[in-house]
Order: C-alpha cells, then structure tokens, then sequence
C-alpha cells in the first residue's frame, strides 16, 4: 500500500486491492535490493487484457523499472491469449503517456473528467489507451 499512495494522488483503498487477486487477474512486482520498488495489477477478459494499475515508487522512477514492468504486463497478457491490451492515464501524466505511446499503444478515447485531480479540486480526463497484439 505504501508503493500506491507514494505513486497515486487517490490510491486503490485495501479492498480494492484484495478484489484484484487471482481469478481473471494478474500481476507482478519489481525490485531492488530485495525491496520492492513497483508492481502492476492486469486483468484478462476473454481476449483483452486491461492494466489495471501500475506503479514505481518516485526515487525509482525514469530508471526503466516502469517499462520492465509493462513489458512483463505484455507478455504474460499475451500468454493468456490477449489480443489487445488496454490502459487509462490521467491526461497530465505525461511521462506515462511517452512510455505507452513508446511501446506501440495509441490514445483510443477520453473520459473527460474522470480522475478527481490531484490537487483536490476538479476533475482530469482520463485517456484510454490501446495496442492490438495481432
């Protein structure tokens, strides 16, 4: 939990997390020096997986671990026979956006006024994002 609140301005509440194992779900965690440092949570439906969440503690981020973590999300989506992956991202997560629009995902649609915004007031739209594994 300390990873997620690090990482997210409304992080995943305990409950959310315990809803999020095993059954369709998957996930996995990276580390450094026997600590963890990020994980990621997907989801597979028939042929489509979702990353659900993702997330590298701040002094760890822009080191690769993000991108280590999605393409570990990718192949084991794509071990469970997805055929296309999906993700959401707040619009202003702009470094996210790059790493996803890097590894071949294209913006698809925006929820406008999605996330609650960081600072407490408003909203953020989300950008739901795609990539066809065919």
């Amino acid at each position: 939990m300390a990873i997620e609140e690090a990482c997210h301005s409304h992080p995943w509440s305990e409950k959310t997390f315990s809803s999020c194992i095993g059954g369709r779900y998957f996930s996995e965690y990276a580390s450094s020096y026997e600590k963890i440092i990020g994980f990621y949570v997907g989801e597979i439906v028939i042929d489509e997986a979702t990353l659900m969440d993702i997330c590298v503690t701040p002094e760890h981020q822009g080191k690769g671990y993000g991108k280590a973590l999605l393409l570990q999300f990718i192949s084991q989506a794509t071990k469970q026979g997805a055929q296309k992956l999906f993700l959401e991202v707040r619009a202003k997560n702009i470094s996210a956006q790059m790493l996803y629009i890097n590894m071949g995902f294209s913006e698809t649609a925006r929820r406008t006024g999605y996330y609650p915004s960081a600072s407490g007031f408003g909203y953020e739209d989300a950008i739901v994002m795609s990539k066809s594994l065919k």
